[in-house]
């Protein structure tokens, strides 16, 4: 997904009475990363709003014969605390505040309270989520003339990860948010990058190792000041060749 399909998705959802109402799960996702096994297995005690926490250890599956499971996270390494942002906050907040009370809260191995519930009372699956993602796309799409892809849950995760790494988000911190065992897999499987993004990349750090107060800029100046020095020092002073390596190093 790029950007401009990101905008489109955010932009269209808030407006439509029916999609709206999963406007803020799709915020989440896109900004946290969250396998969607992982974001179904969410409960209200998973979420510390006094230290902004996502706590994530394990995950929901249902089987095909519509048994409710609880599993360990996909790794060891998907066991982890999130960082919850103020905008993921807020989505969190607002997903409480109309989510249904059941008379009797569903539980499957020991978990209540999740998030969602379907019109039965019972948790939301991936399942349904690929559907939600699915029927608003093809309304978009009938409406608007630039039509959106195919974006799935998982799709929303790889974007996540792209834009981390486009903004310069250390590749060791962007692994163990994404629950990744191997940091190759972070980097080679959620990461795309094109040539503008190679291009600005090349552009911001030149800039950096051209800026006065970068390492690079001075230790450049260090090295000329002394080479200059030892040229002064040497048999060479006053000569050609003297002027020329101070007028081209000293500059």
């Amino acid at each position: 997904m790029t950007l401009s399909e990101k905008i489109l998705l955010n932009s269209s959802l808030p407006q439509d009475p029916h999609f709206s109402r999963y406007y803020d799960a799709i915020y989440i996702l896109l900004h946290t990363g969250l396998r969607i096994s992982e974001f179904v297995g969410l409960t209200i005690s998973d979420l510390d709003f006094e230290n902004r926490i996502i706590n994530v250890n394990h995950q929901l599956q249902r089987d095909r014969h519509m048994n409710y499971i609880i599993e360990d996270t996909k790794t060891s390494s998907g066991t982890r605390l999130v960082p919850m942002m103020d905008d993921v906050y807020d989505c969190f907040k607002h997903i409480l505040s109309v989510r249904p009370k059941p008379k009797v809260e569903p539980m499957s191995d020991g978990y209540s309270g999740f998030l969602f519930l379907d019109k039965n009372n019972m948790p939301m699956v991936a399942l349904h989520w690929e559907q939600y993602f699915q029927h608003i796309r093809e309304k978009y799409n009938s409406i608007y003339k630039i039509q959106l892809p195919k974006i799935t849950p998982h799709v929303c995760r790889h974007t996540f990860c792209s834009n981390m790494a486009k903004s310069g988000m250390n590749p060791k911190t962007l692994q163990y948010i994404m629950g990744s065992s191997d940091i190759s897999v972070t980097l080679n499987t959620y990461t795309h990058l094109g040539f503008d993004d190679v291009q600005d990349e090349m552009k911001r750090v030149c800039n950096q190792q051209n800026h006065p107060d970068s390492k690079s800029c001075k230790f450049i100046k260090v090295y000329r000041r002394v080479y200059c020095r030892t040229l002064e020092n040497s048999q060479l002073y006053g000569s050609p060749i003297y002027n020329l390596f101070y007028n081209f190093y000293w500059q």
